[in-house]
């Protein structure tokens, strides 16, 4: 068997992903949205570590990991560890042993579970590779995010050693950098960007098309949904950077900023470019504007869709995203004004997910079709009697 087919399978005119037939198209479908679905979990174990304070309790890091404490001493010599740390000093002075290791296992568990993603990717992506089900392009691809998943490791622990050193000043509290967490996060809703597509692209090479009027349709909201989703991912980008600077603890009412719609001291950091990934005051403002852009910028896609002619299952899709967005909006100011608690903190973070996940499907499902299945649409839907 080969390993790499070195083209796409041609179906009518349309170069296919996986080769082998519909059996191979839907085992490789199934490990790609399983792969995609264990990265979401990621990001939801990732935000109930962070909302924890539980990143900064393992003060080492190995790339192929260790074992965890097994014996009352090596859970001595890690607290030992842990309370050189700023963040014991600072903020966790006179934590029980006890304490320390539940926030300990939270990191630990987080850590291998990616790890434990990195296995199972790698183990059927070896498999089908040998089978010869995967074409070239597909490999590479595949290839470029199996090396954007292991970078992660780096880029968490990258992170993580930010948060280990010693604050500028005594007044300020440990926390990792914004910036660096921002990265992590950003390049994990990458690979579960790009997992989710190439998933769907396996199992739905076609976009759903019974007509051409539909089609026309189709792209015409195509226009507007690129830049919307554009502006879901900065708000989700954005939603990093309030995570950095804990800025979901500052100015908890809604809709106004305490008793004021703008804080005086939004360009107090000087150069001004700083004020808007570090000052919490413009950051967390930064963070509602997009949020309510996002929101009218959804309604407005779901409002235009009423004037065109589309698939029934498109519209349906764009009605779920405005109540997906609707929804997220609630809980971002439900989750300020309880002063941010892990639960609704992490379903906040589930939701910017949740809500990226359904314009990826959007996105694709108005893609444009093959040459070859255009050629055989009726220019208009034949309306059963």
């Amino acid at each position: 068997m080969s390993t790499v087919a070195s083209v796409g399978t041609e179906k009518q005119g349309l170069k296919m992903l996986v080769t082998a037939g519909p059996r191979a198209q839907k085992m490789v479908g199934i490990w790609l949205f399983g792969s995609a679905a264990w990265v979401f979990s990621m990001v939801v174990l990732g935000g109930v570590t962070r909302l924890t304070r539980s990143g900064l309790s393992m003060t080492d890091w190995k790339f192929a990991g260790n074992l965890p404490p097994l014996s009352d001493e090596e859970w001595q010599q890690e607290f030992e560890k842990y309370k050189q740390s700023p963040e014991y000093k600072r903020v966790n002075k006179g934590m029980s042993i006890e304490e320390f290791k539940f926030i300990y296992w939270m990191e630990y568990a987080h850590r291998m579970w990616g790890r434990a993603l990195g296995v199972m990717f790698a183990l059927p992506f070896s498999y089908f590779l040998r089978k010869g089900y995967i074409t070239m392009r597909l490999g590479l691809r595949l290839s470029a995010l199996f090396a954007l998943g292991a970078g992660q490791g780096l880029i968490g622990w990258w992170m993580v050693k930010s948060g280990l050193e010693e604050p500028a000043s005594e007044y300020v509290e440990p926390r990792v950098s914004p910036y660096r967490l921002a990265a992590h996060l950003t390049s994990a809703f990458v690979i579960y960007s790009g997992l989710f597509w190439t998933a769907l692209s396996v199992v739905m090479p076609e976009p759903p098309a019974e007509s051409l009027a539909w089609v026309q349709g189709a792209a015409k909201l195509k226009r507007l949904a690129i830049p919307v989703s554009l502006i879901v991912g900065i708000t989700a980008v954005s939603g990093a950077f309030v995570a950095g600077n804990d800025a979901g603890r500052a100015y908890n009412t809604f809709p106004k900023m305490g008793d004021v719609w703008v804080p005086d001291n939004i360009f107090e950091l000087k150069p001004t470019i700083r004020n808007f990934f570090e000052n919490t005051s413009m950051v967390q403002l930064d963070h509602r504007i997009l949020a309510t852009t996002t929101l009218i910028s959804i309604c407005g896609l779901w409002w235009s869709t009423k004037k065109l002619d589309i698939h029934p299952a498109i519209r349906t899709l764009v009605g779920a995203t405005f109540g997906m967005a609707t929804l997220q909006v609630t809980l971002g100011v439900s989750t300020l004004l309880s002063y941010v608690p892990v639960s609704l903190g992490t379903a906040h973070q589930a939701g910017a997910l949740t809500l990226l996940t359904l314009m990826l499907l959007l996105n694709h499902t108005v893609r444009r079709p093959s040459m070859s299945l255009l050629k055989t649409l009726p220019q208009v839907t034949k309306t059963a009697w």
